[in-house]
């Protein structure tokens, strides 16, 4: 018994229908970028970058397609609450330090380097916040800023000197004779 082979032939890609008929190619290349927007609103709001997110969906609302625009809302309520949710009041600057050094311990760096920051931007002596500045410096291998920041909290504070002596944070910075020369100027 004789098999026979049926043969596909690949169908051409059909355009989407509508009840009027085929949409124009202009309304069509319109809602991929539409859905690339959402796309990319909707992984902001995966990482935490809620009011990123917020900013995205708000501004595609007027032209994303009627069929995202409920979700779309609902996805801006969403991101204002977590926003609302997120915000982190502090009492004083030594309770925004404990932050930052958690944040810095747990590796979010950028978000410990614009908690440093607003201390300073609140108090340009906080010399704990140049100290946490050169600690942060020094693990993510940027030693000139540790050097910076370090000569900065000394300068402030002298017993900074004495606790980076013995900081194990600071142990990238051993081999610069730069920062031995910091910390031991008497030698």
């Amino acid at each position: 018994m004789a098999q026979t082979k049926t043969v596909t032939t690949p169908t051409a890609k059909r355009s989407p229908r509508t009840l009027a008929g085929s949409l124009s190619p202009v309304a069509d290349e319109a809602r991929v970028q539409a859905l690339k927007l959402y796309e990319a609103a909707l992984k902001l709001m995966q990482d935490g970058k809620y009011e990123q997110a917020h900013t995205a969906f708000n501004s595609m609302l007027a032209t994303a397609p009627p069929e995202l625009g409920h979700s779309i809302r609902m996805y801006v309520n969403a991101c204002v609450q977590q926003v609302a949710k997120g915000k982190t009041t502090f009492q004083s600057h030594e309770e925004r330090y404990d932050y930052a050094i958690s944040l810095l311990n747990n590796g979010h760096y950028a978000d410990a380097r614009e908690e440093f920051k607003a201390i300073l931007h609140e108090n340009d002596s906080a010399d704990y916040a140049f100290y946490g500045l050169a600690v942060l410096s020094s693990m993510t291998g940027e030693s000139h800023s540790c050097l910076e920041h370090l000569t900065e909290a000394i300068r402030l504070n002298a017993k900074n000197r004495i606790q980076a002596r013995s900081d194990s944070d600071f142990q990238d910075m051993a081999d610069d004779p730069r920062f031995t020369e910091l910390l031991y100027p008497e030698a």
